[in-house]
């Protein structure tokens, strides 16, 4: 565990606060990372040290990095160590690496439904999923969903919506959840009840969506909306209000279907530079403070539901393999008004490129297998 515990982005007791997921998945053939920058809670990683002990992968300027071989599936102890100028010690933190055979679930029919916001309505990571399973060795793949955001594949549904948050699935409801603009409808997994009241019913929705059968894996990405504009005096209590309807929902697909395996992906961390947070938001929000936000629902999410508390709920460490500094969106412009010279800032604070879609369908891609 770390030596700075942090129940929320307002309680950093130190100059520097570590947290590594309990576990990460890897598959051969498919690059699995941790970004230093993901995993810590400081304004400049440059000012520290990191210190990685394991037995695979290597250690880079900016991250750990390891694509197993055939031969090297099993489990791994991971270590991150944060050192001071002095080369003392300041944080600390382990893992588990799950290696799991190229070949599992290889030819199993295997049904997913991807659940989130504006990350899951831009259909990458959803396709990228559909490419890697398409290989041989792998299980046959498919998602489903009321929303199809990809014309161009039908085969890429999900339900995913921008701007949505844990409280419009669990309790948004308009009476139109499956056709008419996205931005309209209500949660599709909220029917009347015999008392005309609407109530989460996710064995209808499998039966309207997916012939009556219930997937065997749920992503829920979500968190983003929800905690946005959070500050520190703000975040526990906006945190408390997305677990209650985020509980909800979870309930309402265990009870349907026990068998199901639901994973949860915290929110993704922030692009490397102010320049996108400007550019997405003008001055409406900082880095700084999204990335305080962020870090405090990855701790409560992996608190919350990652301790095997059930053990059919797990966590997607997604974040900790994504590129925030060269996987973002990114346009070229003059340094300024009177400037002949130009330079590239990024310039989306929360979205990545789809490369980054494509780091997080791969991080995906390993839970589904590993599990």
């Amino acid at each position: 565990m770390t030596l700075s515990a942090m129940a929320g982005a307002e309680d950093v007791p130190g100059p520097v606060n570590l947290f590594l997921p309990d576990t990460l998945y890897a598959v051969p053939g498919i690059e699995t990372n941790v970004y230093f920058d993901n995993v810590v809670l400081v304004p400049d990683p440059g000012g520290f040290v990191f210190d990685v002990t394991c037995e695979k992968g290597r250690q880079q300027s900016e991250r750990w990095t390891f694509t197993p071989a055939d031969a090297e599936v099993g489990n791994y102890t991971f270590a991150l160590d944060v050192r001071d100028a002095s080369n003392q010690i300041i944080a600390s933190d382990t893992a588990t690496i799950i290696v799991c055979p190229r070949n599992a679930l290889e030819g199993q029919p295997l049904s997913a439904l991807l659940i989130g916001d504006s990350l899951t309505h831009a259909s990458v990571y959803s396709a990228r999923l559909l490419e890697l399973c398409g290989a041989p060795a792998n299980p046959a793949l498919t998602l489903i969903g009321s929303h199809v955001p990809d014309t161009q594949n039908p085969l890429n549904r999900h339900e995913g919506y921008g701007g949505w948050t844990a409280q419009r699935f669990a309790a948004h409801y308009t009476g139109v959840a499956r056709e008419g603009e996205a931005k309209l409808r209500g949660s599709p997994f909220l029917y009347p009840n015999e008392a005309g009241t609407p109530a989460l019913d996710f064995a209808r929705y499998c039966q309207d969506v997916a012939g009556g059968k219930s997937p065997d894996a749920v992503t829920i990405f979500l968190g983003c909306n929800d905690t946005f504009s959070a500050t520190d005096e703000t975040i526990t209590a906006r945190m408390d209000e997305m677990f209650t309807y985020l509980d909800q929902v979870i309930t309402a697909i265990r009870s349907a279907s026990p068998d199901t395996r639901i994973g949860l992906l915290p929110p993704v961390p922030p692009s490397t530079s102010q320049d996108a947070f400007g550019a997405s938001y003008a001055n409406g929000q900082t880095r700084w403070q999204y990335k305080r936000n962020q870090h405090a629902v990855v701790r409560a999410m992996h608190e919350r539901y990652g301790k095997g508390q059930d053990p059919a709920v797990s966590i997607v460490p997604a974040f900790t393999n994504l590129d925030c500094a060269h996987n973002y969106p990114v346009v070229s412009v003059p340094w300024n008004a009177q400037s002949a010279a130009s330079t590239e800032r990024q310039n989306d604070g929360v979205h990545p490129s789809s490369e980054g879609y494509r780091q997080i369908g791969d991080a995906i891609y390993c839970w589904l297998k590993g599990r």
